[in-house]
């Protein structure tokens, strides 16, 4: 247990002296989790928003799709990535992968169904004659939507800040098609596996007392949205 405590201590020491790996890292991690979590939304937001207010055939296939992706294994999404994004796909000719932004677009793909799936709950659980209220006193569809979203704000708030804990604490998607390029796409993740697997136990529990922050800091914020 003495490596435990030891570990601990050293891990806390190298926090507060302001270790520029761990920062960089921590960095890093906030960049890409927010481009994910930000462009997941401009997916998700709109697509949740038209499963929940409009009947079409196949809307039932759609739903079971995107429930499947919420418990689709990551190592499978780094792996199509890395398909689509190798110097053999057909996206290898912009050379995203191993960089931040290849990094970004595995995690959109996790993200984007956590968001569709909130906002098409949380829109689902409004009286569907607000819509259809907002339309009669001549509200564009446009402006319908955004009349609903305020309603439901709580909400998708609360699954855009679920969206980005999950993408910040993943590591399999961050490490296929990032490469752990320490400085340019080592995150917080792929770092702890790293330096834990080297021996450097003090430098991963560093690592993570940062990322725990991070996703307390993001449960809390979710805790409090929730309850104004």
């Amino acid at each position: 247990m003495d490596f435990l405590f030891e570990g601990f201590l050293e891990g806390l020491n190298m926090v507060f002296q302001g270790n520029p790996a761990v920062y960089n890292a921590a960095w890093i991690t906030l960049r890409v989790s927010f481009g994910a979590t930000l462009i997941a939304s401009l997916i998700g937001l709109p697509l949740g928003y038209f499963l929940a207010s409009t009947s079409f055939p196949g809307k039932g296939f759609c739903t079971i799709v995107l429930q499947t992706l919420l418990g689709f294994p990551t190592v499978v999404i780094g792996l199509l990535v890395y398909g689509f994004l190798s110097r053999r796909g057909p996206f290898g000719f912009a050379d995203l992968l191993f960089t931040p932004s290849g990094i970004v677009i595995g995690l959109v793909v996790l993200a984007f169904p956590i968001v569709t799936m909130f906002t098409m709950t949380a829109v689902s659980g409004i009286d569907p004659r607000a819509r259809e209220m907002a339309l009669t006193l001549g509200a564009s569809p446009r402006r319908a939507a955004w009349t609903l979203f305020l309603e439901v704000r709580f909400g998708l708030v609360s699954a855009l800040l679920a969206s980005f804990g999950r993408v910040a604490s993943e590591v399999g998607i961050a490490i296929m098609l990032g490469g752990n390029i320490e400085g340019y796409t080592r995150t917080l993740t792929t770092a702890i596996a790293l330096e834990s697997m080297k021996g450097e136990f003090g430098f991963g529990i560093a690592l993570g007392l940062v990322l725990l922050v991070l996703v307390l800091f993001t449960a809390l914020l979710s805790r409090y949205v929730q309850k104004l």
